[in-house]
């Protein structure tokens, strides 16, 4: 997409830049949200290196970023929008459980965490919250990390993945998906002994003992996120 000259008055329309692997889901996005009176779609990206390029091409006011892009993770894009443009808010649309992931991403510099399942009813509202300078998560995931933040409160992990870090999380997916170790080290740039170090920590955290069962748990928790 081309992206669009600013204005230069005050009256500006939000620019929205979307960021999300699927074009698909970037056409539908792109028209519900330039139907907005006070919103309008000024870029589009499938992948980090791109999304960093279209931030400086059209200046967005807010970037909605999937986890899932093609190369690097969104959660890595997120990281690196913190640092470069720390200025920019971040809203996080994703299939991903936000269990699992939303504290990650407002850890990262996320301000705000949205299921895609739930984009329909909450994504114009989510923006709205955000660009006014708060946080959106739904009700139930805000007490949760309300309770982490503030409270001190921990709550037993719903599912094995959440004892893992973000790169090892990262690692576990890709496992899943077929990636080979040497693939993997590929991915993050690292060596294939970095690679089978995550492999065993995870194995460890897991408490799975061989690489078959790590695989084949690895295969049937993507089974499950893609599902969800």
């Amino acid at each position: 997409m081309t992206p669009k000259p600013r204005a230069s008055h005050a009256k500006d329309k939000a620019r929205i830049l979307i960021v999300d692997d699927h074009p698909i889901v970037r056409e539908g996005l792109a028209l519900r949200l330039n139907r907005q009176p006070d919103m309008e779609v000024c870029g589009e990206a499938d992948s980090v290196p791109n999304a960093l390029k279209a931030i400086t091409d059209c200046r967005p006011d807010l970037a909605v970023v999937d986890l899932t892009l093609r190369g690097r993770s969104g959660l890595e894009l997120i990281k690196d929008l913190h640092v470069r443009h720390p200025k920019l808010p971040v809203l996080v649309l994703s299939m991903h459980d936000e269990s699992l992931y939303a504290e990650r991403t407002l850890r990262a510099g996320a301000r705000g965490y949205i299921m895609k399942q739930e984009a329909a009813d909450h994504i114009v509202d989510a923006i709205h919250r955000i660009l006014a300078g708060k946080v959106f998560l739904s009700e139930k995931m805000a007490a949760r990390v309300l309770d982490t933040f503030v409270g001190g409160k921990t709550e037993p992990a719903a599912s094995p993945a959440q004892r893992l870090s973000d790169r090892e999380l990262q690692v576990f997916e890709l496992i899943g998906r077929g990636f080979s170790t040497r693939r993997i080290a590929e991915t993050f740039h690292v060596s294939i002994k970095t690679a089978e170090a995550y492999r065993a920590n995870i194995k460890r955290k897991l408490e799975l003992k061989d690489a078959s069962e790590l695989t084949r748990r690895a295969v049937i928790w993507v089974e499950e996120e893609t599902e969800a």
